[in-house]
């Protein structure tokens, strides 16, 4: 028969390569890094179960030596492949997207702002269209500060008033759009 067919249960069954292996032993050191980033409040918020971990990554956040400090992270990697990942990363996962529904929420905010103020007395309709429980005078009221300060060359203080104003109207009604 023909030396080059090989049978494709064999490749299956046979242990990663060390390529592979050099991956995961990296991806895992990137996500022990990741850890390492988080603040106090967020890391609390991670499920580690091994306590040596958790004293290396602690360590590690002291440490400011970078040759040090890699060593640290390839032990921390080291670390991580006596575990299991997944807790980990589903949770890095989740803060990621949490933090990308954020940043996204407030540019959403800005570029209402932005609307309004363009459109003049005539964009309150945005924000009322939004959450018709605003208040419309106040809302008219920085607009209409808005424009002055614009004449006069003044800080934008109306700016950022209804920027908090429109952030607290999100955080009472939510984002209905």
């Amino acid at each position: 028969m023909a030396d080059w067919y090989q049978d494709d249960s064999a490749e299956e069954d046979a242990p990663p390569s060390k390529s592979e292996r050099k991956r995961q032993m990296l991806a895992l050191q990137s996500m022990g890094e990741s850890l390492t980033n988080l603040s106090e409040k967020q890391l609390a918020q991670i499920p580690i179960d091994d306590e040596q971990l958790q004293l290396a990554i602690s360590e590690c956040r002291q440490i400011s030596s970078n040759s040090a400090r890699k060593r640290q992270l390839q032990f921390i990697g080291k670390l991580m492949r006596g575990i299991d990942p997944t807790p980990i990363e589903k949770a890095l996962r989740t803060m990621h997207e949490v933090r990308t529904g954020n940043t996204a929420a407030f540019h959403q905010l800005e570029q209402l702002r932005d609307d309004i103020f363009t459109q003049g007395t005539g964009g309150v309709e945005l924000a009322m269209n939004r959450w018709p429980q605003a208040d419309r005078q106040q809302l008219r009221q920085l607009v209409l500060q808005h424009q002055r300060e614009q004449q006069r060359g003044k800080p934008p203080a109306a700016n950022r008033k209804l920027f908090a104003y429109l952030r607290e109207l999100q955080a009472l009604y939510g984002n209905t759009d």
